[in-house]
């Protein structure tokens, strides 16, 4: 599904968002230079393994947030969490890097990849995410977010985060 196809997803289960344009951001740096000032959190989205490799995991987190992922292995009770290749982004969730975001799992039906919410985030009156694409941003309440998961029959995971 590219953007247009998330956005008629969203549109057809009722969940509001609001959208803005902009030049493409690949960092948190760039996302503040870039995007307008919003409603809710800015975010930062990690796409992760396990050191088998046999789990993928989509880490949303505060923009600003220095994740340990070392102490992140420990708690979740994996083998050494790292950054999964753009080869594996692409094949299972089908964006690129600068991309990534948890709206992206309504591109894989078959539930590889986890989806995991920083409790912090949690407080916030919504979140900043790209659409599939780091060209725009969309603002979805905490309600909405719930939502498009529950949509695609997906459980959220609020985890505390560890930060380095």
């Amino acid at each position: 599904m590219d953007e247009a196809g998330l956005l008629s997803f969203l549109e057809a289960q009722g969940i509001r968002y609001r959208r803005v344009t902009h030049p493409a951001v690949f960092t948190v740096a760039e996302a503040e230079r870039h995007v307008p000032p919003l409603p809710g959190a800015k975010t930062k989205n990690l796409f992760l393994r396990d050191k088998p490799g046999k789990r993928h995991l989509l880490l949303t987190v505060p923009a600003r947030k220095a994740v340990d992922l070392a102490a992140l292995s420990r708690t979740l009770g994996l083998q050494r969490l790292g950054l999964a290749s753009a080869e594996r982004l692409e094949s299972l969730l089908g964006i690129t890097p600068g991309a990534v975001t948890p709206l992206a799992v309504v591109n894989d039906p078959e539930g590889r990849v986890e989806v995991l919410l920083d409790e912090e985030l949690w407080g916030a009156e919504g979140i900043q995410v790209h659409p599939l694409v780091n060209t725009a941003t969309l603002v979805l309440g905490r309600e909405a977010f719930v939502r498009f998961l529950q949509a695609l029959g997906r459980p959220l995971r609020r985890i505390p985060v560890p930060a380095r």
